[in-house]
């Protein structure tokens, strides 16, 4: 089909980068995010048309943080942008006169690992992204599985624990508060406070309190040996092997895929993960166990992925 944009909104930037159709990122241009859904869609055009220069252009993808409708074209719900019932594809359309396909950005991320990344040569695999928050797509027969209402996969919102922390999407117990990368630094501090004797390094990295305790220092520490930050790092891939198990049980993956900042971190979280993930999964000594793979793609995944996926037919038809 030629050569698409990919749309990445960040919360401090907002990148546009055309890609072919073997996932190579040809171009990009970016600009800064502004802070109302207007400004936003204007930087997302502005975005568009700095990287299309040169290039012949069949279409656009924007992977949006939010619930995007089946149809691709609506944002439901954005968490930090005011979209309520947004016509995105609609507006940015007007502006850019390319046909335009939005993807909740995790989704995206998830198509551009498969597509490109560490799912290459997998029919059915699970990402998960474990950023900030922690997010996921799902991917069942070389398809992007939206579910009817297109709002599937949202894993961090999963209740793990009944009556547990609160979430900021004002449940309780939901995945995200014990398994991303803010649950590693409330680990870590309440560690820190409790036997500042096994954070000697960790409180060092900082202003020596455990409130100060941030999560580059954790990384840090733990390959230093601390105690306190790799207890934190045990903890939270105790919580993320708990919910792949869960996962395997309702989709059977023959991978699972992950990805976002704490990824980066390679094995000293991957093992982890790996060990808590057979520790939980039902039969794990008697059945075939799904790989655990790190994410390839890096912070390129979702701008990719969104382009590629600017290419497939409507899932409707």
């Amino acid at each position: 089909m030629g050569l698409t944009i990919g749309v990445d909104i960040g919360g401090t930037k907002i990148a546009a980068g055309v890609v072919d159709e073997e996932g190579n990122i040809l171009s990009t241009h970016k600009v800064p995010t502004p802070g109302t859904p207007e400004g936003i869609v204007d930087a997302i055009a502005s975005a568009v048309d700095g990287a299309r220069v040169g290039h012949d252009i069949v279409g656009v993808g924007i992977g949006a943080a939010g619930y995007v409708n089946r149809q691709r074209s609506e944002v439901y719900f954005a968490p930090n942008i005011h979209w309520r019932n947004e016509p995105l594809k609609e507006k940015v359309e007007a502006r850019v006169g390319l046909p335009v396909v939005v993807e909740n950005d995790a989704n995206a991320a998830a198509w551009g690992e498969y597509k490109f990344g560490a799912g290459k040569g997998h029919r059915n695999v699970i990402c998960i992204t474990l950023g900030t928050g922690l997010g996921g797509g799902i991917i069942i027969g070389n398809k992007l599985r939206r579910g009817h209402f297109g709002v599937a996969a949202e894993f961090g919102h999963i209740r793990m624990v009944p009556d547990g922390l609160l979430c900021g999407c004002g449940s309780q117990g939901c995945w995200e508060q014990y398994a991303s990368g803010r649950a590693l630094v409330r680990y870590a501090k309440q560690r820190a406070n409790a036997t500042p004797e096994n954070a000697e390094i960790l409180l060092g990295l900082g202003d020596g309190s455990p409130e100060g305790v941030e999560g580059k220092h954790i990384s840090v520490a733990a390959r230093q040996g601390d105690r306190v930050a790799v207890d934190s790092y045990r903890e939270l891939a105790r919580w993320v092997g708990a919910g792949l198990a869960d996962l395997a049980s309702l989709f059977d993956p023959s991978a699972f895929i992950v990805g976002g900042g704490l990824s980066d971190e390679g094995e000293l979280v991957l093992g982890p993960i790996r060990k808590s993930y057979k520790r939980w999964l039902v039969g794990g000594n008697w059945r075939p166990v799904a790989e655990v793979r790190a994410a390839e793609l890096g912070n390129k995944a979702g701008l990719v992925g969104a382009a590629d996926l600017a290419r497939e037919p409507d899932p409707i038809m």
